[in-house]
């Protein structure tokens, strides 16, 4: 896969000395940092299990089913049954070679292929994962097919069979605007853990080449091919916060990193946070209209008077609105 061509190279400039010193100069452990690879087949993790024994592999590597085989065949060119197989084989080599991996499921909510797909199915893909000796699943929304209900009705049903947080991640594509509304609703089913990328970039790298989307290896789902990305890591940030959910980021640095990518690839990304900010409790006095106070003193008002003098302290509903 030609997107991946440079994979050796970059992880080489990860693992470097200057790379370490750079990210310490900005306060950054780099081993805080897990470096995931997506490895779809057998020969994808054999490259990453060798580069791990140069010294410059990832910690983590990724594998895929989908619930829906078509859409899993379009992904990975074999079966469900064979593909498990090889799942199972990888997940013993990454082990032994000291790497972790993640199988994903996707298709939970609906396939772009297929249809209409089973919740059920997606918790039994996940036990499966979990049987074979994946470290955690990774729960897909590929497409951006999730609505709200569906995604606590499923979250539940995985908490119920399998009730550690650590061992799920949720992952929502934004296709639609609504990827928020995924993501609250799998806080609200209790999971904690979530992908997302700065600017909406990645989520499905093998249609990045230059930062810049395009097809991938066959048709793709969409006419438009920049509907390729995860849901936006700013957006995310700034929506919890708001909630008051400890995250442990600093939000006005990653809305700056977002800032910054959008610099970097020569175009507007999809993140809104990265553009709008905050929402700032002390406002934005800069954009207030003058004249305010000189009208209230003409008007006979006081400072904080937001109501006519002779208004009651509460507002009294008309009856028929009471029942």
């Amino acid at each position: 896969m030609p997107q991946f061509s440079d994979a050796e190279e970059l992880l080489t400039h990860l693992r470097s000395d200057r790379f370490r010193e750079r990210c310490s100069r900005k306060g950054i452990n780099i081993d805080d940092v897990v470096l995931t690879a997506i490895t779809i087949r057998e020969p994808s993790v054999d490259r990453a299990i060798r580069l791990r024994e140069q010294g410059i592999g990832p910690d983590r590597t990724l594998m895929m089913v989908s619930t829906e085989e078509e859409h899993h065949f379009a992904n990975s060119g074999t079966s469900l049954p064979n593909y498990w197989r090889e799942a199972e084989r990888c997940i013993q080599k990454c082990h032994d070679a000291g790497i972790k991996m993640c199988g994903t499921v996707s298709t939970i909510w609906g396939s772009p292929i297929g249809g209409a797909t089973e919740l059920a199915d997606a918790v039994e893909f996940t036990k499966r994962w979990l049987e074979i000796g994946a470290d955690d699943v990774e729960h897909a929304d590929h497409d951006g097919s999730a609505s709200a209900p569906d995604v606590y009705r499923y979250f539940s049903m995985i908490l119920d069979a399998i009730p550690d947080t650590r061992l799920h991640i949720a992952h929502f594509h934004e296709t639609k605007r609504v990827a928020a509304a995924s993501a609250l609703a799998a806080m609200h089913a209790g999971i904690n853990h979530f992908e997302a990328t700065l600017g909406g970039l990645g989520g499905q790298p093998a249609n990045f080449l230059d930062d810049c989307p395009v097809k991938g290896t066959g048709e793709y789902y969409y006419d438009d091919p920049r509907y390729v990305g995860l849901m936006c890591i700013e957006d995310l940030l700034v929506q919890v916060d708001e909630m008051g959910i400890e995250h442990g980021y600093d939000v006005d640095r990653m809305l700056w990193l977002g800032r910054q990518l959008e610099r970097t690839v020569g175009h507007r990304l999809r993140s809104e946070a990265a553009i709008n900010g905050r929402t700032l409790k002390e406002g934005h006095p800069k954009f207030a209209r003058p004249g305010l106070k000189r009208v209230k003193e003409k008007l006979g008002e006081t400072p904080n008077q937001n109501l006519p003098i002779d208004w009651g302290p509460e507002a009294q509903l008309p009856e028929h609105m009471m029942s």
